[in-house]
């Protein structure tokens, strides 16, 4: 059938079926990778969850854009409170967006685990945790922490898992309770070009974080 096409259609839609291709490839390499590279080190059961002196809770909005309480933000906070009063950490990193105006991720991150019990002072705020990598790389560089325990959902874990072990991080996660299928859709579908980007982050482009700055001292 192609071949009653014109030569230049014909060669377009190969072009096209080989964009594809490589892209089905890439995204489905990526996702495995990282789902089989991290399976030692993302835990559901806390008492499986090795001590670490740090926390770092990897942030979210608060509010959909609807107005509805996120349920990844609710569900974090549930999970970092659950790991200090399991004894398992001592210290709670947020680290999360603060570039714009009026939108603050720790800030509000850590008023939630004031209100839910945690202590003001063992909750330390990392405003420039734009993407994953930054917040995983910074809460070594910036924080000095070599080892720490990852809080966010199962497929984010993995990822930030796979960024810290990749960049000589000893990091292991605790996974807050994950959204229904329906309501992480969007999130699950973007979480696969995610993975792919991490690939490219990690073994071609060697991404740094956006910023570093002075080091801040966990006592």
């Amino acid at each position: 059938m192609l071949r009653k096409l014109p030569k230049w259609l014909r060669y377009s839609i190969w072009a096209i079926l080989f964009s594809v291709g490589i892209v089905t490839l890439s995204v489905l390499f990526s996702h495995l990778m990282v789902e089989w590279y991290t399976t030692n080190w993302v835990f559901d059961d806390i008492k499986r969850v090795p001590h670490n002196r740090v926390a770092l809770i990897l942030g979210t909005s608060r509010r959909l854009s609807d107005g509805a309480t996120n349920p990844y933000f609710k569900y974090r906070i549930k999970a970092a409170v659950e790991l200090y009063k399991a004894k398992k950490v001592d210290y709670l990193l947020v680290s999360g967006d603060n570039a714009r105006a009026y939108y603050n991720e720790p800030m509000d991150m850590k008023k939630a685990l004031v209100k839910d019990g945690i202590p003001e002072n063992i909750i330390f705020l990392d405003y420039a945790g734009f993407r994953t990598l930054d917040s995983v790389i910074r809460a070594k560089k910036v924080f000095g922490q070599a080892s720490f325990t990852i809080v966010s959902q199962p497929f984010h874990n993995k990822r930030a898992i796979f960024i810290a072990r990749h960049r000589g991080i000893h990091a292991v996660a605790y996974n807050a309770q994950d959204v229904s299928a329906s309501a992480g859709f969007k999130t699950q579908m973007r979480e696969l070009l995610a993975r792919v980007n991490v690939m490219l982050d990690i073994y071609i482009l060697n991404t740094q974080p956006k910023f570093l700055g002075k080091a801040v001292d966990i006592l």
